[in-house]
């Protein structure tokens, strides 16, 4: 079956754009390789979505699904395997089937560094994060530790001294890689402890995080700490080998696609993580798959 619009995964931005798609009265297929939701659902709560006070991940996902499966959207839990984007119409293969479709819109998200420390996939979700602005806050009057040493792990660690009573940020070099205003930001607060040379081993704790096992990279000492919560901030990866050498990928392999989402090639749209941007929430992913959406509704012919 031909689609006017085949959508590359099931987070808020692509749920967004095939709802916007749909309402648009053009016809719409959502491929998604796992669940539909993407990051959202590993998210305990949300509280910085406008309009909704506090809402658990998994319930925001559930919602952006019931929304738009009601309007008739078809979505299909399959990971395309092959694409071909400058056809006409443009090609999508699953290990299921091919797809064709008369614009694409990507919004396949990324994928968040892991330290890949024993603990760390056990506690996900329960005091293990990757966004300290989306948990932050639930860990109030809490001792926490960041992970990192860039301008992410420098801000939420100034983001987080707001909240907790004490942040350890943890760095594997003896200088940070962040911006130098923000690092002397970082130093003049009481409550951020700095760790410099200094790997996680292991995320501690039962049901839910109480600690780390650290080693110090010189001299390879160990030593426990005390942490309610750990916030790893080492980078994000997109996830677009697949698209590399038909699209324009920038060089840390983000798709190329500005505000209006349109990428190097007419008729596919890149929303959300997966393009150059400078913002990734939530709310910025469900705006793109909204201008995605219009903008690919626009060229049905």
């Amino acid at each position: 079956m031909l689609y006017d619009v085949l959508i590359l995964g099931g987070g808020p931005a692509g749920l967004t754009a095939a709802l916007y798609a749909k309402r648009a009265g053009v016809s719409v297929l959502v491929l998604e390789k796992t669940i539909y939701g993407g990051q959202v659902v590993n998210t305990p709560m949300v509280e910085n979505y406008p309009g909704i006070q506090s809402i658990a991940g998994a319930d925001l996902a559930m919602a952006l699904y019931d929304q738009v499966t009601s309007l008739g959207v078809e979505i299909r839990l399959e990971e395309p395997v092959s694409v071909q984007l400058d056809a006409d119409p443009k090609a999508v293969a699953t290990a299921r089937g091919l797809y064709e479709g008369k614009t694409v819109i990507i919004a396949n998200g990324v994928k968040r560094r892991k330290l890949g420390c024993p603990g760390e996939e056990r506690l996900a979700g329960r005091g293990v994060s990757y966004c300290a602005t989306c948990d932050g806050a639930f860990f109030r009057g809490k001792e926490t530790a960041i992970v990192g040493g860039g301008n992410t792990a420098l801000e939420d660690a100034l983001f987080l001294a707001n909240h907790c009573s004490a942040v350890h940020l943890i760095h594997r070099r003896d200088a940070f890689r962040g911006s130098q205003i923000l690092a002397e930001a970082v130093k003049k607060r009481e409550n951020i402890h700095i760790h410099y040379n200094t790997v996680v081993e292991e995320i501690t704790g039962e049901d839910k995080v109480s600690g780390l096992r650290l080693r110090e990279v010189g001299t390879g000492a160990e030593s426990s700490l005390a942490a309610a919560g750990v916030f790893v901030a080492i980078g994000l990866m997109p996830d677009n080998a697949l698209f590399a050498g038909q699209l324009e990928l920038d060089g840390a392999g983000y798709i190329r696609a500005g505000e209006d989402c349109r990428t190097s090639l007419p008729g596919v749209f890149a929303a959300g993580d997966t393009r150059t941007k400078a913002v990734r929430q939530i709310v910025t992913a469900a705006a793109d798959g909204a201008v995605a959406a219009l903008g690919a509704a626009g060229e049905i012919r």
